[in-house]
């Protein structure tokens, strides 16, 4: 199976997404984790 340039783009433009998702769960957990810290 050829790796077509639409397939290429494609790819990058889900790999950004799943970053981008992978950020926001970081990030709510980060603050979660701050805020129960906190007495």
């Amino acid at each position: 199976m050829a790796i077509t340039h639409e397939m290429l783009t494609l790819m990058l433009q889900f790999g950004g997404f799943i970053v981008g998702l992978l950020s926001l769960v970081v990030t709510i957990v980060v603050a979660l984790t701050k805020r129960n810290d906190r007495p």
